[in-house]
């Protein structure tokens, strides 16, 4: 059923808005009239998760400002309602003032700040919504609030220290296929009708890279049209649920790749979990939270057993051990951890040794890397060189 967005007077003429689920826009007003109140409009409400204001995201350090400017208010005492107004007037994000402003109608309706935040998900994630309730239940929230902010920033910094790290690598990629790309395209068949006015007798590595330049000019638009495909197909099946569990896996096959998803994984899971034990949330409630925190959905899939496990009387060691998804160093770690009754602690030394492993793997990647691109771009360009130089040589002995 839809909802709609209304403006109402009561009838003791107080202008009022709330959220309206009626089967049309007549039903709503209606309903609304039958109860003394006068309808100044309604409006169809937007789907929250298709509602994308062009050119406009939530970005973490925003995300995590705006809880630490909640967490201080509800500390110096004010009541969530008012913590949120104030901390609403500051927003300069139009999609993060949009959903505080959605928070407090659903507050002044008589929901709980989790239950206010858990329709954004999608936006945010299922473990904010988790911390909030969990600080509710214990009457904790500004505490709750306070974890989660840490979780967000240590999260945040490793994903950015792992960008960092690719950057490079990626830049001296494109830039070597921009330098190939011209050389190949623009320079060698200028070269070539050079070559065929005198005549001469080519070396075979440059009549090789002749007859490539010559093959990419008269089929470049093929090669536009592949390239074209490779980039559409995967960007239209970006949603489709098979396809995305079928090119996780297939990440996970690669050489490199597979230990460097494993271990974020192992390191995101691992602090998620701990993060909700913590906050008071179950175990059997927080192995689900946690999973859907990796980001590798063929490895979230295989992780949703953990919570069939723990349900069958088995430890969280024994659940994990059926996933095969995590090594067995971090089991062996969750397994101490449940033996001394100190599993949350004992979470946030597997997180932050795998998230310690992770960033020396990324970093022993790239110095592999750099040099081998570098190299390779030097002997690409140094075969193209002399097999564009080597005919003119020959060309002005002849005409000695």
């Amino acid at each position: 059923m839809p909802a709609y967005q209304c403006r109402l007077v009561t009838a003791e003429g107080k202008i009022i808005k709330d959220t309206i689920q009626a089967p049309s826009i007549e039903e709503c007003r209606r309903s609304l009239e039958a109860t003394g109140c006068y309808v100044l409009s309604i409006r169809k409400e937007l789907k929250f998760s298709s509602f994308r204001p062009f050119g406009h995201r939530i970005k973490v350090p925003e995300f995590i400002l705006f809880n630490q400017e909640l967490v201080a208010l509800l500390k110096a005492g004010y009541p969530v309602l008012k913590s949120l107004e104030l901390v609403e007037r500051r927003i300069e994000n139009p999609l993060l003032k949009d959903i505080v402003k959605r928070a407090e109608a659903e507050v002044k309706g008589g929901k709980t700040l989790s239950e206010a935040f858990s329709p954004f998900e999608s936006l945010f994630s299922k473990v904010y919504t988790a911390s909030l309730m969990a600080g509710e239940r214990s009457g904790n929230l500004p505490g709750s609030i306070g974890r989660y902010i840490q979780y967000a920033k240590v999260i945040s910094q490793t994903r950015l220290r792992v960008r960092s790290a690719l950057l490079y690598p990626t830049l001296l990629i494109i830039f070597s296929v921009i330098l190939i790309s011209i050389l190949v395209g623009l320079v060698l068949p200028r070269f070539a009708s050079f070559y065929a006015d005198f005549g001469a007798q080519l070396p075979i590595t440059t009549r090789w890279l002749m007859a490539g330049a010559l093959y990419l000019r008269q089929n470049i638009w093929w090669l536009i049209f592949i390239i074209l495909v490779i980039i559409i197909v995967p960007l239209s099946l970006r949603s489709n649920r098979r396809f995305i569990i079928f090119k996780d896996r297939l990440k996970l096959r690669l050489p490199f790749s597979r230990y460097l998803i494993q271990d974020s994984a192992v390191a995101l899971y691992s602090r998620t979990l701990g993060l909700l034990l913590e906050a008071g949330i179950t175990l059997l409630n927080s192995v689900n939270v946690a999973g859907l925190s990796v980001p590798n959905r063929y490895l979230s899939l295989r992780l949703e057993s953990v919570a069939e496990g723990l349900k069958n009387g088995e430890s969280l060691y024994d659940s994990l051990l059926k996933t095969g998804a995590f090594p067995q160093l971090a089991l062996d770690m969750i397994r101490i951890g449940e033996s001394s009754a100190n599993l949350p602690g004992m979470l946030a030394e597997v997180a932050d040794f795998y998230d310690e492993r992770l960033r020396d793997r990324i970093q022993t990647l790239v110095s592999l890397i750099e040099p081998v691109i570098i190299v390779f771009i030097g002997l690409v360009a140094a075969a193209m060189i002399l097999s564009i130089y080597l005919p003119i040589f020959n060309i002005i002995r002849i005409t000695r």
